[in-house]
């Protein structure tokens, strides 16, 4: 039980085993079940209860949770109708399964000694590699040997397109990493600094009272970081979703 709960917040970064089986098959045989596990199971029963509970179909007044994700669905809608065109009737299930995922998961991490699954490198560059994959077979089965186009500008100068490929073909494999290591900066990134604040200001309220009680000044602000941080939760789902979207528009448009 001690690797459940979390003895540090800052080890809500770490990933731990929490049931593991060693069985001598096939040489040697190791089924581990850890905390980065438990919890992606969690964020995936918790969307998918979320929108049951929100179900309004044998309801003639809409609870407040079906208006949240029918307002939800029509403003993810409306961006990826923008961003990638006609088509976007496909990628829709997609880009409304990401954007929950990655949205529960940063609030979960919010809460204190929880483990934050998208502050992990394995499911951010996870994701973002996995999404660079698809999009680049989905460009080269839409267009084929035409997809390389997409890496020499058009109207270059022909003693140009040797330095031009190499600069678009570096910044097109960026790609592969940058979704991931945005969103796994930024969550890491905003937790630390909760972390450094908030042993900071315990360390105050535990001195004498007239220190404790002028510690409620920057403790009111440190109540301002937490709500900050869970904007931020809510602004970076959507960010990574934005340019997944912006990913398939090039795949698709080649633009």
């Amino acid at each position: 039980m001690s690797q459940i709960f979390i003895l540090s917040p800052l080890n809500q970064f770490e990933v731990v085993s929490l049931i593991g089986l060693n069985a001598p098959i096939l040489g040697h045989l190791n089924i581990t079940i850890t905390n980065l596990v438990l919890y992606s199971c969690l964020i995936l029963l918790i969307v998918v209860a979320l929108h049951l509970y929100g179900n309004n179909d044998y309801k003639l007044i809409p609870s407040k949770w079906s208006i949240v994700f029918e307002s939800s669905f029509a403003s993810l809608s409306s961006m990826v109708r923008e961003q990638i065109g006609l088509s976007s009737e496909i990628y829709f299930p997609f880009i409304y399964s990401l954007f929950f995922f990655v949205l529960i998961g940063n609030l979960i991490s919010n809460v204190p000694y929880s483990f934050a699954v998208t502050a992990s490198g394995v499911v951010c560059l996870g994701l973002s590699f996995t999404i660079f994959i698809g999009v680049t077979l989905l460009a080269l089965s839409i267009h084929g040997i035409k997809f390389f186009s997409f890496f020499i500008p058009s109207g270059t100068p022909l003693a140009l397109v040797p330095l031009l490929v190499l600069i678009e073909l570096v910044s097109y494999i960026a790609r592969a990493g940058s979704l991931g290591i945005r969103l796994f900066a930024n969550i890491v990134a905003g937790h630390t600094l909760l972390k450094i604040l908030s042993t900071f200001l315990y360390k105050l309220f535990s001195g004498s009272l007239i220190v404790a009680v002028l510690t409620l000044i920057p403790f009111a602000i440190f109540i301002g970081l937490i709500g900050l941080e869970v904007a931020v939760s809510l602004i970076q789902a959507f960010v990574l979703t934005l340019l997944v979207c912006s990913y398939l528009k090039d795949a698709i448009q080649l633009h």
